[in-house]
């Protein structure tokens, strides 16, 4: 099976292109095309649509053009990668907003029949959460107890079927020189090798 056969989407939740996570995503999608794997980039601030479920679950809303593009490249993914910043240690509200757009019943789950039990559809896929923090991510993990990776960890990838989920802090990125910043996109670089290694092995 060649390498372009694996997939690889790449979903940034920060709404500034300027950002640190911006360029974080940038450097993770060019080393895995010098890596021969087929990659694809979804930015979340750049698509349209409305990000508010406004309706709940009581009614539901037609999933405009560009989240129906995103979810035909998760679905065809083999590896999803996500970047964002926390933000009063949670996601960003855009970024949020796309998981209860898009993560849906009969889309990424569905119910088993009368019962509260859900078969999650991204069964067969892996993921990886790259995180940015104005504190270092041990502290994030120990005092705060991380639940912005926790909730889409578990809450959102693990409950829709995605069984094997990394995660990797960077902080602290507030005040960060030049060099570490080069450093941590160094170290982007070799996540990209080792999940091309571990959705070709």
């Amino acid at each position: 099976m060649s390498q372009l056969s694996k997939r690889i989407v790449v979903i940034n939740g920060h709404p500034s292109d300027i950002s640190f996570n911006h360029a974080l995503a940038h450097n993770y999608v060019a080393q895995v095309k010098t890596l021969g794997v087929h990659v694809d980039l979804v930015e979340i601030a750049k698509l349209d649509f409305e990000p508010n479920l406004k309706y709940g679950y009581e009614k539901r809303m037609d999933l405009e053009p560009d989240l129906m593009n995103a979810l035909e490249k998760i679905q065809a993914a083999d590896h999803l990668v996500w970047f964002f910043p926390v933000w009063w240690g949670g996601l960003p509200a855009i970024a949020k907003g796309f998981i209860d757009r898009l993560f849906l019943p009969n889309l990424v789950f569905s119910y088993r029949e009368n019962s509260n039990r859900v078969i999650g559809h991204l069964h067969s896929k892996s993921a990886r959460l790259i995180t940015t923090l104005d504190q270092p991510g041990w502290f994030y993990r120990w005092y705060y107890g991380e639940p912005s990776t926790r909730q889409l960890k578990k809450a959102t990838l693990q409950f829709c079927g995605v069984s094997r989920v990394k995660v990797n802090y960077i902080g602290t990125v507030r005040g960060a020189s030049s060099d570490q910043r080069q450093k941590w996109l160094n170290q982007i670089g070799k996540y990209a090798e080792k999940d091309c290694q571990l959705i070709s092995s």
